[in-house]
């Protein structure tokens, strides 16, 4: 019996090792095959180790997919280290069923179009039969690159610290979760959806779907803004065309020049080249504190730039001005407020600067019913608007009364943002009796505004003086006149948000 029982053990290691001996060259075959068909490439894979102490346990290393439509020396796909096991009879069945891989190290490299091979281009390739089924698959320190055309400029990189994988077979997509650190502004990404099946031939062209959520992101990594934006939404449509529609929070929404926080929410729909990232947004509705803005636009790489450059249109028929100077304009309080009207075409490129330095804008603007925060100001606007219309007495009152009829200052005009400077170079501003034409620059610190311009009122000198003051000045209403009537007044404004200069521009006086 010891004979029989010692010849079983020797019949069986026989057995195991021939097993052993041709597992590997199989296992190494039929996984090539698999991933060669699946993703129509060269595969190369390094060491594979089978063990047979618990089914068939294998490991193997540098694991590497090149797909032949791709002219680079990088592979698409890659793998460090994965690890298996099934049963003694998947090896003689097909397709081969796994299921659960481990994975470690994987890279998925996305290149740029132009490292893309077209149609005929590409090299030929007999299709071949998919004859491994894999049920799960969970990825440790993965790591996915767009890749870029442009001189000078790194791939951007999304490092996926968890990625699980499942239902992963012949022609169906794959269902994933993944969790990642988007690059900038740095935040976490959470998802789940599908991908897939990879079209061989055209990556692009390969589907996913799928839910997200983007929180934590810390908008200070954006020079020249700050806050704690969270976002969540969906997506679908092809890698090369990826349609995202979501929100977004961010309760402490800044514009460090400004230094104000405001909560800002946007729901937007946008259209994402998941093959480098470049985006159109279609459209962004923003609200801030009271005020409303439509945006329309893209965000893309410029050859010769570093990063993305920003353009957009900008509509806002529903805001208050003093929101927009709150959230761009150090200035507190805002220096009016009022109903405002505005469209501007907007240009962010990339750049080492903050973003109000960069930041450049050029539109219009209306604003309706303002008055001025500053009592100082405001005071000066209502005897300006009476002394206009030649109320004299009324105006003085008023003064020594300390009680004003807040007069409503209508403003409209073309403006350009750069550099941190405000630009008007033709400033309408009415208020009942006069009509007021500026030009001029105010830069976004409030530290210093310079404006010049000319002041149309419907009385003479000497009914605005008013008194005796008033009859030694009628031989000179005919001086300040315009075509005969009224009066017409050269003015400049200058000096700082605390010690505004109101007066008359002699230099121009004098030529008149």
């Amino acid at each position: 019996m010891g004979i029989i029982a010692l010849g079983t053990v020797v019949v069986i290691a026989a057995i195991f090792e021939i097993l052993l001996h041709r597992a590997e060259p199989i296992l190494r075959a039929r996984l090539v095959q698999s991933l060669s068909a699946r993703f129509h490439s060269r595969v190369d894979l390094g060491e594979l180790d089978v063990s047979l102490l618990r089914g068939f346990e294998v490991s193997g290393k540098d694991l590497a997919i090149y797909p032949y439509n791709i002219d680079s020396g990088t592979p698409t796909f890659s793998v460090r280290h994965f690890a298996f096991r099934t049963g003694y009879s998947s090896l003689i069945h097909s397709p081969l069923h796994i299921g659960h891989v481990e994975v470690e190290g994987l890279r998925i490299n996305l290149p740029p179009k132009s490292q893309r091979k077209q149609g005929s281009q590409a090299q030929s390739h007999s299709p071949e039969k998919v004859t491994v089924f894999v049920d799960q698959m969970d990825c440790t320190d993965t790591i996915l690159t767009l890749g870029t055309d442009k001189p000078g400029r790194l791939p951007t990189r999304f490092v996926i610290q968890k990625l699980n994988l499942r239902s992963i077979g012949p022609g169906k997509p794959l269902d994933f979760t993944a969790m990642l650190t988007n690059p900038k502004p740095v935040g976490q990404i959470e998802t789940r959806g599908n991908f897939g099946p990879w079209n061989a031939d055209r990556p692009g062209d390969t589907a996913l779907g799928g839910t997200y959520s983007f929180h934590d992101a810390d908008l200070g990594t954006i020079k020249g803004i700050g806050g704690i934006l969270s976002s969540q939404g969906a997506y679908q449509g092809e890698l090369d065309k990826i349609v995202v529609d979501g929100e977004t929070d961010t309760p402490d929404f800044q514009v460090k020049i400004s230094g104000h926080k405001v909560p800002l929410h946007t729901e937007f729909h946008a259209i994402v080249d998941g093959t480098d990232g470049n985006t159109w947004l279609q459209p962004v509705k923003a609200q801030f504190l009271h005020s409303f803005l439509v945006a329309r636009g893209y965000v893309v790489r410029v050859r010769g730039e570093p990063g993305r450059r920003v353009y957009l249109d900008v509509d806002m028929d529903q805001a208050r001005i003093e929101d927009l100077l709150r959230l761009a304009v150090r200035t507190d309080p805002p220096v009016m407020s009022g109903q405002v009207k505005l469209h501007t075409r907007l240009d962010l490129p990339p750049g080492p600067q903050d973003v109000a330095h960069r930041l450049r804008l050029q539109g219009n603007f209306a604003v309706i019913n303002g008055r001025f925060t500053s009592e100082k100001i405001q005071n000066r606007i209502d005897e300006l608007s009476l002394r206009s219309q030649g109320e004299v007495e009324l105006a003085t009152q008023q003064a020594r009364d300390g009680k004003r009829d807040l007069v409503r200052s209508q403003l409209s005009g073309d403006f350009t943002l750069a550099d941190a400077a405000l630009n008007l170079p033709d400033l309408h501003y009415d208020i009942p009796g006069a009509r007021i034409r500026l030009a001029g620059t105010y830069t976004l610190d409030g530290a210093k505004f310079n404006f010049a311009g000319t002041a149309d009122m419907q009385a003479t000198v000497s009914r605005m003086v008013g008194g005796w003051k008033g009859v030694l000045l009628m031989p000179f209403d005919h001086v300040f006149q315009k075509n005969g009537v009224g009066t017409e007044i050269p003015f400049k404004i200058d000096g700082t948000k605390s010690n505004p200069q109101f007066g008359l521009d002699f230099d121009r006086l004098k030529k008149k």
